[in-house]
């Protein structure tokens, strides 16, 4: 059983927990991701670890309320127990030589995004932060962002707030004037990833993505989390789980990665759908 420490909704539909897992927290390193439970009957769901505190014990996720398992995580309290909390799983992201680099985040995503920029600030890099929202009532993590970029841009597709439009919009802009970066890493919706994908391939900047398919055991086991990815004119199979999260944007084949995201998107509302009113009933 892992305690909740701390817990801190972002926006509606985002909330951040800190939960104590000293050997988690000794050993994720950014880009690494685990796998909880909330109870004995729950399923498995990969969160990416957020931050963590070695000192502490203390492990930090964000999550978006999507389905039925984040509806029941979410209604936890600080001091309640997570069943299951297993990490660091996947491959950290290679991060060394690189002295000036984009990171581009979107949505949720940019929880996974900011440990990232928060390393590279720490080795001494020169990073550049675009993050992108569909509004400003959902914006999160802009100060943790504003301390550990030399720049940071803000984008929200309706114009509430920061620059008007999507993160690629801005992203070109930079490339345009001349910037170079040694990297631009960027994570967020698939469909976002693949137009910053294209975006960086106009300038031939090298682009990783970070991949968040379905995913069961996180060991490779399943095969749920594979990929398709163009190497060398040739079409291959890599599991995101233990080959991963982070890939070449321009071999990862999108569309299919895009198909097979929403082939449960009908089961999580409805899953979604009957854990609240199962809340409801219990607060009747």
């Amino acid at each position: 059983m892992y305690k909740i420490l701390s817990r801190k909704a972002l926006n509606s539909s985002v909330t951040m927990l800190e939960v104590l897992a000293p050997l988690v927290a000794k050993k994720a390193k950014p880009g690494q991701f685990i796998i909880l439970r909330v109870d004995e009957d729950g399923e498995r769901i990969p969160l990416t670890v957020a931050g963590t505190n070695p000192e502490t014990g203390a492990v930090k996720i964000i999550f978006q309320v999507v389905g039925g398992t984040t509806e029941k995580l979410n209604h936890l309290l600080e001091g309640e127990y997570i069943q299951d909390f297993v990490g660091p799983l996947g491959s950290p992201s290679q991060l060394e030589g690189l002295k000036k680099v984009c990171i581009v985040g979107g949505g949720v995503g940019c929880a996974i995004a900011l440990p990232l920029a928060e390393a590279l600030n720490a080795k001494g890099a020169h990073v550049t932060s675009i993050i992108g929202f569909r509004n400003k009532d959902i914006l999160i993590l802009e100060d943790e962002f504003n301390a550990c970029s030399d720049k940071l841009i803000v984008t929200t597709d309706d114009g509430s707030y920061g620059y008007h439009g999507n993160v690629t919009m801005p992203l070109k802009e930079i490339l345009e004037s001349g910037e170079t970066f040694d990297e631009i890493i960027t994570i967020g919706p698939i469909i976002m990833m693949k137009f910053v994908v294209a975006t960086a391939k106009q300038f031939n900047v090298p682009c990783t993505v970070s991949m968040n398919p379905i995913m069961i055991d996180g060991t490779g086991m399943c095969g749920c989390c594979r990929l398709t990815l163009n190497q060398d004119g040739k079409r291959i199979t890599r599991f995101a789980c233990v080959d991963g999260p982070d890939f070449n944007g321009y071999e990862v084949d999108f569309d299919e990665a895009l198909s097979r995201s929403g082939m449960y998107a009908d089961f999580e509302r409805h899953a979604r759908e009957k854990t609240c009113n199962l809340f409801k009933k219990e607060v009747q």
